[in-house]
């Protein structure tokens, strides 16, 4: 089955237009969208046939074939390609993930697994998350590979299958990269550059750290009986109380190296109630009133501290019934440096006695990564090559990617993604999601700086 997908991908790949040379922007385009077009949704066995077609793509620019492994797993696939280099550096590893979130078409205004190009933007489901860094980034290796680029140490490109997920299978590609000896590694799937709602350039952050996600179930459990007789005790009351609890509750305000310079970077330009209220924060974590303020703030709660909310609940089992059990899910996103455990241990103080509190999903706990030199140096390159004067800044994200995976056995990784972009054009998991089609040609510029300078 896998050679007749990688037969079919070679294919599609000689009808492509004569002009398009390997990794230009025509080129990288069309790689795009057609990626969008494998609906690689958890479930629907897409995957594996989408990197087929990224390793035809990639043979056809003059990698070897036994260097490029599909590895089908935990009903997905993983994506290895090395690319050996010729120096006596240790290795590195550059990641993007290939699955995306499920989309319901009678929702969208187009189909959103055919990629649509209209009004200066590419639409489609997984344009944005992950498949236009993913595509940017092989379509760079397509170019280096076919131009005769030779790599000063050995390149590992290695693209998962479940990130948005289970998270399998960057967990066995992140033991294959400790395994190898990789330094460090570039993540397609964070970081980037902002624009105001004018276009202009207002900033690049390189994520150097991410939250731990981890979800937690609350249960309560009565007697039960019948609704005409009701008592002193109700599941679905007191979980609601519970829930009335977590999202009211506040974490201690947390703040370290990577966040102090994203913060700072924010105040420098902000001259808003939400820019006075960080360098009260920066200067003073404990400060009452700039708390108040940065919490009440969805883009700033994230950055100063833990956050855990009601997302899911269930309960009942007949309308005229007490309710005998009542569950909810609480999600958390964790400050580095603080344990699952601890957490845990937080809100079942918070809730009390009567709630049972307990871990199901979690992502590994994972400091954040040293600023290596080579490698803000290499990013600083691309981004002032793009925008004179603009220099990146270290960030936390707030949500969780393959770099935990990493982190967690002592990679160093980074979120180095190309794209600039308008707040106002983020759809990322949500409808009509999209990206500008002028990004093609700078993103290709950004990764081949960047690929040129680490790989040397």
């Amino acid at each position: 089955m896998m050679k007749n997908l990688a037969l079919a991908a070679v294919l599609v790949l000689s009808a492509a237009p004569a002009a398009a040379a390997p990794g230009d922007a025509a080129d990288a385009k069309a790689l795009l969208m057609r990626g969008v077009g494998f609906d690689t949704v958890k479930g629907r066995g897409r995957t594996p046939a989408y990197a087929a077609d990224l390793k035809a793509y990639l043979v056809a620019a003059g990698f070897a074939p036994g260097d490029i492994a599909i590895d089908e797993l935990h009903g997905t696939a993983n994506l290895h390609l090395l690319w050996r280099g010729a120096g006596k550096k240790p290795p590195i590893a550059l990641t993007a993930h290939m699955d995306v979130v499920e989309a319901d078409a009678k929702d969208w205004t187009r189909d959103p697994f055919v990629a649509v190009e209209d009004g200066g933007y590419i639409f489609g489901r997984g344009v944005l998350d992950n498949k236009f860094d993913l595509s940017m980034l092989v379509a760079t290796l397509a170019r280096l590979k076919s131009q005769g680029f030779k790599p000063g140490r050995d390149i590992h490109l290695f693209l998962s299958g479940d990130e948005e997920t289970d998270g399998f299978t960057a967990e066995v590609q992140a033991k294959a990269a400790k395994a190898a000896g990789v330094v460090f590694m570039l993540n397609t799937d964070a970081g980037g550059g902002g624009l105001d709602e004018a276009g202009r350039p207002s900033g690049y952050q390189v994520q150097a750290a991410e939250k731990s996600y981890a979800d937690f179930t609350m249960t309560v459990t009565n007697a039960g009986g019948h609704s005409s007789t009701p008592g002193a005790s109700n599941a679905i009351a007191e979980l609601g109380a519970a829930a009335a609890k977590v999202a009211g509750y506040r974490f201690a305000p947390q703040i370290n190296d990577i966040t102090r310079a994203s913060l700072a970077d924010q105040a420098g330009r902000r001259s808003d109630a939400i820019g006075g209220a960080i360098k009260a924060f920066l200067a003073d974590p404990s400060d009452p009133a700039a708390l108040a303020v940065l919490r009440a703030d969805p883009g700033s709660i994230g950055q100063i501290g833990t956050t855990c909310v009601p997302t899911q609940v269930q309960g009942g089992h007949a309308p005229n019934a007490l309710p005998q059990r009542a569950t909810m899910n609480v999600n958390c996103r964790i400050f580095p440096g603080i344990s699952v455990e601890d957490t845990l241990l937080e809100l079942a103080r918070l809730v009390g006695a009567g709630v049972a509190v307990t871990s199901q999903m979690e992502w590994k706990s994972t400091p954040a990564s040293p600023l290596r030199p080579d490698v803000m140096g290499a990013i600083t390159k691309a981004v002032t090559a793009r925008v004179p004067g603009l220099l990146p800044v270290p960030g936390m994200s707030a949500g969780a990617t393959d770099s935990v995976y990493y982190r967690a056995l002592g990679i160093p990784s980074y979120g180095a993604g190309s794209l600039f972009m308008k707040d106002s054009d983020f759809f990322a998991h949500g409808l009509n999601e999209r990206v500008p089609a002028a990004e093609i040609a700078p993103a290709l510029r950004h990764w081949e700086i960047i690929l040129k300078d680490v790989a040397r």
